[in-house]
C-alpha cells in the first residue's frame, strides 16, 4: 500500500473541523478565476484532512487497537464528508470556459480521489468508515488457532508454505489462512452496498465503473488495454506454468499434481499462487551454476533489517538521487513490535504529506524482502520527488506508475550488481546463468501476471452487481481457474467460505490492476533508464547502478507526479505513449527459448 492508495481509500479530514463557506458565485455564474481559487481552497482543505487522516491510519496499522480502530473510523468518515462536499461544491465549476489546463485536470481529479467514495447520508458515512476500519483490522488481526489454543498468524502459515514440505502440511496452512476470511463476508458485502451508493451520488454506475475512469481514457478503453496487454504476456505465461506443473507432477507424483490440468493453489510456495519463488529449487534450470541464492549471502555478510534498508537507499542514491531524510530512520516500522497487533503487509506512506517518509514492514532477512525494499522506495522517492505539487496532483501518473518504478530499480538486481555486493560467488556469463536468474525473476513477475488480472475482474463484477455474495467464492475461483491455471486444492463454497478476503487488497479495498500494469510498465521504464545510461547488450544484462543520467531521468518522471496524463508522462521517459509488453518479452528471451526446449512432447494449458 502507498500514501497513494491512502489518498484513494481515506481521503481524511480533522475530525470535528468545521469547513468554511464556499465563496459566493456571481449571478452571471463563476469565472476561471473563481474556479481557479476554488481549486487553491480544496488543496488547502484537503491538505490538511488528508494529513490528519494518514496520522490516524498509521497508528491504527502499526498498532491494532480497539481504540486506534475507533479512531481512525472517526478520522475517515470526517474525510469523506469533506471530499463528498467538495466534489458538490465544484460542479459549478466544471463547465466554465476558459479553465487553465492545470484548474481543470484538478477538478477532474477531484472526483477520483478516492477508492472509497462515501454517501451523501452522515450515517450511511459514518457506516462506511466504520467497516473498512473493522476489516481493515480484522485482516491484520487474522489468526487460524487450534483446539490447543496454538495460534499462527500469516506470517507463521506463510513460512510453512514457503519450506515446500508434504503436500498434507501446505494444504493444512493453506485452508488454516483461509479460514480466517468468512467472518469478513457480511463486513464485505456491507462495504460493497455503501460504496456503490457513494459512487452513484458522484455520477458513476459502480465503484468498478469510478475506477475505471482514472486512467485518462474512457473506461472501455482501459478494459481493452488490459485485455491486449495480457494478450501478448498470455504465451510467455503458459510456458511457465507449463514447466512448473511438469516438475510439480514430478515431485508430488500424478495423483497430487495431474499433469494436465490447473495447478493446486497451494503448491506454489505462496498463500495466494501469485508468486512462485520459492519454487525456484525445484525449477532451477541448471543446478551446477554456481548460487544465486541472495538470502544466503545477505546472512553470510551479517546484514540485518536495518542494513537491507540502507542497501535499498544506496541504490537510489548511487543515481543521484536524494537521500532519505534521517526521520525515514527514526518513524519507520521494520520489524514487528514485541506485543503489538500490526498489519504486516508491505507499504510506504508520506504520513505528514510533507516529507514525513515512512515504511510499514515485517522484515525477513531474505531475497523476497530485499526485492520487496527496492520496491517500497520506489514509492517513497515518488512522494518526495512530487511534494512540492499541489495535492491533488501529489500521485502517480497512474497508480501503475507508483507501483512500477521501484520495481524497476529492482530489476537492475543483476548477477554482475549483485556479486559486486558481495551477496552472490561469481556467476558465469554463459547462457545457463542467465537462464538461472531469469526463471528465479519470472517466478515472481510472470507468474504474477494473471492474479495481477484478475483481482479487479473480480471485483468489477462484484461492484455491478454481477456477482452478488451467493457466487463470491464461486466466481473468485472460476477466474483463477480461467486466467491463472490454479484450482482450490479442496471444494470450496460460498456457505462456509469467503476466499476473496484472504487476500488483503480486498478487505483494505485496494484497487489491484495497477499491480497488473506495473508488471509490464516496470520493463519499460527500465529499459528508458538503460538507454539513458548507455547500455550495450540485452536487456536483462542492464544495471543503472550509479548512473546519475539514468537518474535524472527518473526524477523528472517522478517529478510530474499526476500534473499530466499518463502519456505525456509515460512519453517523456520513454518516448512512447501506450502501454507495451515489448520489453518486457524482449528482457525473458533466453528464459522463453529454455521453457520451449523443455515443453516439448507436454500438454500445455488447462
Amino acid at each position: 500500500m502507498t500514501r497513494g492508495t491512502l489518498l484513494l481509500g481515506l481521503v481524511a479530514c480533522t475530525p470535528g473541523s468545521e469547513a468554511p463557506p464556499p465563496p459566493p458565485v456571481t449571478e452571471a455564474g463563476p469565472t476561471a478565476a473563481d474556479a481557479a481559487a476554488f481549486v487553491d481552497r480544496a488543496n488547502a482543505e484537503l491538505l490538511t484532512a488528508w494529513r490528519a487522516e494518514s496520522a490516524a491510519a498509521w497508528a491504527n496499522a502499526t498498532d491494532l487497537t480497539d481504540e486506534h480502530e475507533r479512531a481512525a473510523s472517526a478520522a475517515s468518515a470526517a474525510s469523506m464528508a469533506t471530499l463528498t462536499r467538495l466534489i458538490d461544491e465544484s460542479v459549478p465549476y466544471a463547465t466554465v470556459v476558459g479553465l487553465d489546463d492545470a484548474v481543470a485536470r484538478q477538478l477532474a481529479l477531484l472526483r477520483l480521489a478516492t477508492s472509497l467514495p462515501a454517501p451523501r447520508d452522515p450515517m450511511r458515512r459514518n457506516d462506511l468508515a466504520d467497516t473498512a476500519a473493522r476489516l481493515e483490522s480484522m485482516y491484520g488481526k487474522g489468526k487460524s488457532c487450534d483446539a490447543s489454543g496454538a495460534c499462527r498468524d500469516l506470517g507463521d502459515l506463510e513460512a510453512v508454505l514457503a519450506r515446500g514440505g508434504s503436500p498434507e502440511e501446505q494444504l493444512d496452512a493453506w485452508t488454516a489462512w483461509h479460514s480466517v476470511a468468512p467472518p469478513m463476508k457480511p463486513h464485505y458485502e456491507r462495504l460493497v452496498t455503501l460504496a456503490n451508493e457513494g459512487a452513484r451520488d458522484i455520477g458513476y454506475a459502480d465503484v468498478g465503473a469510478m475506477w475505471r475512469s482514472g486512467y485518462d481514457m474512457p473506461p472501455e478503453a482501459l478494459v481493452n488495454e488490459v485485455d491486449r496487454l495480457w494478450a501478448d504476456v498470455l504465451p510467455l505465461y503458459q510456458k511457465l506454468h507449463c514447466h512448473a506443473r511438469a516438475r510439480l507432477s514430478a515431485k508430488y507424483g500424478p495423483d497430487v499434481v495431474p499433469p494436465t490440468g490447473p495447478i493446486p493453489a497451494h503448491l506454489t510456495g505462496n498463500m495466494w499462487a501469485q508468486s512462485w519463488e520459492n519454487l525456484y529449487p525445484l525449477l532451477e534450470p541448471y543446478p551446477d551454476e554456481p548460487s544465486l541464492d541472495v538470502t544466503a549471502g545477505l546472512r553470510a555478510k551479517g546484514v540485518d533489517e536495518l542494513g537491507m534498508v540502507r542497501m535499498a537507499e544506496g541504490f537510489f542514491t548511487s543515481m543521484g538521487l536524494d537521500p532519505l531524510p534521517a526521520t525515514f530512520y527514526e518513524r519507520s516500522m521494520f520489524l514487528k513490535p514485541e506485543g503489538k497487533e500490526v498489519v504486516c503487509h508491505a507499504s510506504a506512506w508520506d504520513v505528514q504529506w510533507n516529507d514525513d517518509l515512512r515504511i510499514k514492514m515485517c522484515i525477513k532477512v531474505d531475497h523476497e524482502d530485499l526485492v520487496t525494499l527496492h520496491h517500497e522506495l520506489g514509492h517513497n522517492y515518488y512522494f518526495h520527488y512530487y511534494n512540492s505539487l499541489p495535492p491533488l496532483f501529489r500521485s502517480g501518473a497512474n497508480d501503475g506508475f507508483h507501483e512500477g518504478v521501484g520495481d524497476a530499480v529492482a530489476l537492475s538486481l543483476t548477477p554482475g550488481h549483485l556479486q559486486k555486493m558481495g551477496l552472490i560467488g561469481e556467476v558465469s556469463a554463459d547462457d545457463h546463468g542467465v537462464v538461472n536468474k531469469q526463471m528465479q525473476d519470472a517466478l515472481a513477475k510472470i507468474a504474477f501476471l494473471p492474479f495481477g488480472r484478475l483481482v479487479d475482474q473480480w471485483r468489477w463484477d462484484v461492484f455491478a452487481g454481477r456477482v452478488g455474495p451467493e457466487a463470491y467464492t464461486a466466481r473468485w475461483w472460476e477466474l483463477r481457474r480461467e486466467l491463472q491455471g490454479v484450482a482450490a486444492p479442496t471444494p470450496r463454497n460460498d456457505v462456509e467460505h469467503f476466499d476473496p478476503g484472504a487476500k488483503y487488497h480486498i478487505p483494505g479495498n485496494t484497487p489491484y490492476m495497477r499491480y497488473f500494469m506495473a508488471h509490464v510498465l516496470q520493463f519499460q521504464f527500465h529499459e528508458a533508464m538503460c538507454r539513458a545510461a548507455g547500455h550495450q547488450g540485452p536487456l536483462h544484462t542492464c544495471s543503472v547502478y550509479g548512473s546519475e543520467e539514468a537518474g535524472a531521468r527518473l526524477a523528472a518522471m517522478l517529478s510530474r507526479g499526476a500534473s499530466t496524463p499518463w502519456q505525456d508522462t509515460l512519453e517523456q521517459l520513454t518516448g512512447t505513449r501506450q502501454m507495451d509488453a515489448r520489453p518486457l518479452l524482449n528482457y525473458f528471451e533466453p528464459l522463453s527459448k529454455y521453457l520451449d526446449e523443455q515443453n516439448q512432447g507436454r500438454t500445455c494449458g488447462w
